[in-house]
């Protein structure tokens, strides 16, 4: 029987750390590669679109926000090993709402009067655009993402919907707690082989069939619910799965299986995109089926090769978790407003696209440890730990970021690559 509340602290899972942390800077990489993929729509574009780009993004768009989603189920997993349910769910509500706040107040607008030049739905000046945006009154349409509401949180989402299945975690966790919930959970830690490949990906793929239809991915917290049972169910396994030493043996075992079946899938996949018409057909229900699958074996890709590759202490750990919930927070709309008027400077498909980055990367960073690092407010307005600590992953005398604070931010969607949008 496996339990939640061991009697010993159990030893530091430094792959959950780095894991946590290089899932943002995927996304990253990934938001600025939606600047110059070709044919994908997002709230601004650069005339240097690439067709190559899409192939690296389809590798990865399946699995990056699942991904951050199982991750975060793991760090409630480990938080909740320390605090009372009561104070879980306070501390959640002070880490995602108030960042989510300070964020669409602040840091989204910029990206939604860049997405309004470009779309022709307004010329007037920021201020001008600031003055119209916190009237809450619709704009025109399309013109950005959210224009129905007339405020939008774009690729903040995820701080809502985190929100919400941490609040429903810490509501069941005396189910969670049973003997019927230890039960399920041991059930799930002890999948094994081809069993821990294949069942996973069921409900998923029936999620899919089910729900796609009628609900695809807006990011309303309230009608997103395709999303909201992609979502959560890899947060759920994420909580499920926790620091089982079965279960993360069996990942790093089969490590070298789960590369050659993620490669298959991924192939069967990319050519089922392109072969199965639209449609409530067999073909169709086939190609949902293939692509949730490779979306969970990149997963267990991801997760054995992690386990096997970093789980120990990095001496930038320390700094990276702390500052990656601010990086998260700003880096797309230092990439959508530097890319825009970048672009507009006609600097060329390398020059170009190689500055974007470069604002994005130093942006993030100059500003999370230039500023948001050395006020308490913002520190707090950001999701940043309050003070620094000593922690278990440091070499004595050596001060860590709280670790309670950095393990359980992140944010974005998967969806159809053809209509990724945040």
């Amino acid at each position: 029987m496996h339990s939640d509340l061991p009697t010993c602290n159990p030893p530091r899972r430094h792959d959950i750390d780095a894991l946590r942390v290089l899932a943002f800077v995927l996304l990253i990489l990934y938001h600025v590669g939606m600047f110059y993929v070709a044919d994908w729509g997002w709230h601004a574009k650069s005339s240097h679109v690439a067709e190559w780009l899409k192939w690296p993004m389809l590798v990865v768009n399946q699995w990056r926000m699942p991904l951050i989603f199982l991750i975060s189920g793991l760090a409630v997993h480990f938080l909740l090993r320390r605090v009372t349910p009561g104070a879980f769910a306070w501390s959640r509500v002070r880490r995602l709402l108030l960042p989510l706040a300070f964020g669409m107040a602040v840091v989204v607008p910029p990206q939604a009067y860049v997405q309004a030049l470009s779309t022709g739905a307004f010329e007037g000046s920021y201020l001008d655009f600031l003055v119209r945006y916190f009237t809450f009154q619709p704009w025109p349409v399309d013109a950005f993402d959210g224009w129905e509401a007339g405020i939008t949180w774009n690729h903040l989402w995820y701080l809502p919907y985190l929100l919400v299945y941490s609040l429903l975690l810490a509501a069941a966790l005396p189910l969670l707690r049973s003997r019927v919930g230890r039960a399920f959970q041991g059930w799930v830690q002890g999948l094994r082989g081809v069993r821990l490949w294949l069942l996973p990906a069921l409900p998923l793929t029936l999620a899919t069939w089910t729900l796609s239809a009628a609900f695809p991915t807006t990011h309303d917290l309230l009608n997103d619910w395709h999303t909201h049972a992609q979502s959560l169910a890899m947060f759920m396994l994420g909580y499920w799965i926790g620091t089982d030493p079965g279960a993360w043996a069996e990942l790093r075992r089969r490590r070298w299986t789960w590369l050659g079946a993620a490669l298959s899938t991924f192939a069967l996949f990319t050519v089922l995109l392109y072969a199965t018409e639209p449609g409530p057909t067999v073909g169709r229900a086939l190609y949902d089926f293939v692509q949730r699958l490779n979306q969970w074996t990149w997963l267990l890709l991801v997760l054995g090769w992690g386990h096997h590759l970093l789980d120990r202490p990095f001496r930038w750990m320390p700094w990276a978790s702390a500052s990656v919930y601010p990086w998260y927070v700003l880096h797309q709309s230092i990439t959508v407003v530097a890319g825009f008027y970048l672009a507009r400077l006609s600097l060329g498909p390398v020059i170009e696209p190689v500055l974007v980055l470069l604002a994005t990367g130093a942006g993030c960073v100059l500003l999370t440890d230039g500023l948001v690092r050395h006020s308490a407010v913002l520190r707090l307005l950001m999701g940043m730990p309050t003070r620094p600590t000593a922690g278990p992953s440091q070499p004595a005398g050596v001060a860590k970021e709280n670790r309670t604070g950095a393990e359980d931010a992140g944010p974005v969607e998967a969806g159809n690559p053809a209509t990724v949008r945040s």
